[in-house]
């Protein structure tokens, strides 16, 4: 064999090659990327998670002490939607299990974003950039419209479902409530609603991670329709349907706004 066809040999093997290298790095997204990545054991992981949720009791305790320390203002509060019905209390230590209750909640809400910090930390080393790229906007639209699901319970939903158990009964029974039953319902029914309140960032999330798209969420509107009627029924505690309508139709909102922010983010 010749030197020159020695010479085209070797550049026809290598070449390939170097066409392969080039393929991969023009096909590597540097947004798929883990900043700083760090290798751990799965020991290590869970030392790690262990001092997260150790750090996140410690939080809720704290805030749960100082809200019982507190709890009257916050019961008279919560009190304040009933129009002035008088409570009683049935049971010994009734009220004291109703701090507890009230103090329990209200902590929990409380330290909610020292917790949602815990758990980003947790998670953010396995986060790609573009995955990091939502988180940010993710914590504070959940947050927020957590919060605006309280204040809709509160100003809307609760007073609402009380002026028709009040009105019901008016002219046949004298308005004397259990402190126990009342603070049951208020509670469950600010934190169910809440939690409905998260369904956009639920759709965002699948939208941004290429799950489901804006076109599909809202083929699937007679789907959602029913299954924000049940998710009416189930959430309120009570049985009226005005309080149901109330929270079905505000979780239709949000479902096809949610829609709305998936297509403009381009899914």
């Amino acid at each position: 064999m010749t030197p020159s066809q020695n010479t085209d040999t070797a550049t026809a093997t290598t070449t390939p090659a170097v066409d392969l290298e080039q393929y991969d790095k023009s096909e590597t997204d540097p947004l798929d990327d883990l900043p700083g990545e760090v290798e751990m054991t799965l020991f290590e992981h869970l030392e790690e998670l262990r001092q997260r949720i150790f750090y996140a009791l410690i939080a809720v305790a704290i805030s749960v002490i100082g809200c019982f320390i507190a709890v009257k203002p916050i019961v008279q509060w919560l009190e304040v939607p009933a129009q002035g019905v008088k409570f009683l209390q049935l049971a010994p230590g009734e009220y004291f299990f109703v701090s507890l209750k009230v103090a329990g909640y209200s902590g929990l809400v409380i330290s909610s974003p020292f917790i949602l910090y815990q758990i980003v930390q947790f998670v953010l080393p396995g986060l790609t950039r573009r995955e990091r790229r939502l988180l940010g906007p993710v914590v504070l639209g959940s947050s927020a419209l957590f919060v605006a699901g309280l204040f809709f319970a509160y100003f809307l939903l609760i007073p609402a479902a009380l002026r028709f158990f009040i009105s019901y009964g008016a002219d046949v029974v004298e308005q004397l409530w259990s402190i126990d039953k009342y603070f049951e319902f208020v509670l469950l029914l600010l934190f169910s609603t809440g939690l409905a309140f998260q369904i956009p960032i639920i759709q965002i999330l699948l939208g941004a991670l290429k799950i489901v798209s804006s076109q599909t969420m809202l083929s699937g509107w007679r789907y959602v329709v029913l299954g924000a009627v049940v998710l009416g029924a189930v959430l309120t505690p009570s049985t009226d349907p005005l309080t149901q309508t109330l929270l079905a139709g505000a979780v239709l909102g949000l479902y096809f706004g949610g829609i709305g922010l998936v297509k403009l983010t381009g899914n």
